[in-house]
């Protein structure tokens, strides 16, 4: 245990596993059939003879077995048993099996398995501030028992604020979609959002003896209010991006034709007439609906 001073002028004790390895519960099971045994036949023959005196031991016998026998405890697989002495932390117990240590031994249960939880739907601005609905997926398991009971009140509750506040403040540092070329946004570079979420998790939650296995965005969506608003300035960006691709494609196409018609001497054109081709070919391959030819019959 170390203690560190805060601005409190009160020292806050850091707590640190420490691994133990008490008796194998099936050795002390052997001496306690020994001393039940012991304890009947004393008991027989105080019956028997009538005499009391042998009453005491058989009465010792059984208090001995009875504090013996609540000091046998099981530890299951990814589990660990946390023991204490009138408060004191004495160790930590995570081989699993039957096991026995002193009586008067406090035993909490700790799991170790990996855990998951989704976060709330939270409403928080980005870097941009526009209001977005975000949530996470976090995955965590306990790697240090004395830190996750003894330096925090509730790990689980603990581990819960502390991701929705990391998150929070992701949303804050990115914005929802990039607006430059190669800058990193919540929707377009999902995993370097996730390495930075469970850096951030990790780092608030390192002092309660969690390890922050993975985390992810599950839930990303404009809020309800600015969401229409949203979708048609997408659906804008997507129309121009269509329009700048099929404008730099006619063009190639314009040219093309009129490099053929010059090179095999087909037509002889002006520059006004290549003027009126290039705007009848542009109307043709620019258009979003189906045109429609006008022949010139002539007078």
């Amino acid at each position: 245990m170390d203690a560190d001073w805060e601005g409190t002028g009160k020292a806050t004790i850091q707590m640190r596993e420490v691994l133990v390895e008490p008796r194998s519960g099936m050795s002390v099971l052997s001496w306690f059939g020994a001393l039940l045994a012991a304890g009947l036949l004393f008991l027989a023959v105080a019956i028997g003879t009538e005499n009391g005196v042998f009453v005491v031991p058989a009465l010792a016998a059984g208090v001995a077995l009875f504090f013996g026998l609540i000091g046998l405890f099981t530890v299951g697989p990814n589990e660990a048993k946390v023991l204490q002495l009138f408060g004191d932390y004495r160790g930590t117990v995570r081989e699993p099996g039957l096991r026995w240590v002193n009586p008067f031994f406090t035993k909490r249960s700790v799991s170790l398995r990996v855990r998951n939880f989704e976060s709330e739907r939270l409403k928080v601005n980005d870097l941009a501030g526009n209001p977005i609905e975000i949530a996470a997926v976090v995955v965590w398991r306990v790697v240090d028992t004395a830190e996750a009971l003894f330096h925090v009140d509730d790990y689980n509750d603990f581990v819960h604020v502390q991701s929705e506040a990391a998150l929070r403040n992701l949303a804050l540092n990115y914005p929802y979609d990039p607006h430059v070329d190669g800058e990193i946004a919540l929707r377009s570079h999902t995993a370097e959002v996730a390495e930075h979420l469970k850096t951030e998790i990790q780092e608030r939650l390192v002092q309660a003896g969690v390890l922050v296995l993975e985390a992810r965005i599950s839930h990303l969506a404009y809020a309800q209010e600015i969401a229409h608003a949203m979708l048609q300035r997408q659906q804008a960006g997507a129309v121009i991006a269509a329009r700048t691709m099929i404008v730099e494609g006619a063009v190639g196409m314009v040219e093309m034709a009129l490099d053929r018609l010059s090179h095999h001497n087909i037509v002889e054109l002006d520059n006004d007439k290549k003027a009126a081709m290039i705007g009848n070919l542009l109307v043709v391959l620019c258009s979003d609906r189906g045109t429609q030819p006008t022949v010139n019959a002539g007078k």
